[in-house]
């Protein structure tokens, strides 16, 4: 018994002590930001105090920047981006969301958010839509308008436009940091060794360099 009753207390131990890995509950209804509590303004408004309740209003709880699309990149992606930082309502609940316009043609490159499953809905338009898993499976189709494609945690993603006009997606994160991370920039677009990146891909140093290049001068994002 002595010896059960100390198993347990080791798992219970190691639920508490391990980290969530998701955002944490809140523990109360919302928590608007206020801005004027310092005059030096976090990286994150969760560690700013809450307004008071009573000076909240329904405009705290509306947001009115994703209208319209935001600037395109080069590859015919134009992203924004909506968490607490710019939309205040959201801190605290967990969640953020993001609007995306990608040309005819254009792509969403490859890329993953370490800390968010996301679910993209497909207001306008006709996506080739995708993730690759853990064993380099790849779950991809065309999606289109009114259809819903969710994407792993962490899991490689990636979207391109096959239709005839510009796509409209919208993103929804269950993470009010969901964090986000392109492939292309990571690999190419870092301080990666040279080397490595020749060993890895098979890649000539003149084929590095050229890489390097495009993606420096590429606007991705």
């Amino acid at each position: 018994m002595g010896s059960k009753l100390a198993i347990w207390l080791a798992v219970f131990s190691f639920h508490l002590l391990t980290p969530k890995a998701s955002d944490p509950d809140p523990i109360q209804d919302f928590c608007i930001p206020n801005a004027n509590a310092t005059s030096m303004r976090p990286a994150h408004f969760h560690f700013l105090p809450c307004k008071n309740s009573s000076e909240v209003t329904p405009e705290d709880f509306i947001f009115l920047g994703i209208k319209s699309p935001g600037n395109f990149s080069d590859t015919g992606f134009a992203g924004i981006s909506v968490t607490p930082n710019i939309f205040p309502g959201l801190n605290t609940l967990g969640m953020s969301f993001a609007r995306a316009d990608i040309k005819k043609g254009g792509v969403n490159v490859p890329h993953f958010h370490p800390r968010a499953t996301e679910v993209a809905y497909v207001v306008n338009g006709r996506v080739y839509s995708g993730f690759v898993d853990s064993t380099n499976r790849v779950f991809a189709r065309v999606i289109e308008e009114g259809e819903v494609m969710v994407y792993p945690r962490g899991l490689v993603h990636f979207q391109m436009n096959v239709g005839k006009s510009t796509a409209t997606i919208i993103g929804s994160f269950n993470s009010q940091n969901p964090g986000i991370q392109r492939i292309p920039n990571a690999l190419f677009g870092s301080g990666v060794s040279d080397e490595l990146l020749e060993k890895a891909f098979g890649l000539t140093p003149r084929e590095v360099g050229t890489i390097r290049k495009k993606i420096l001068q590429k606007k991705l994002s």
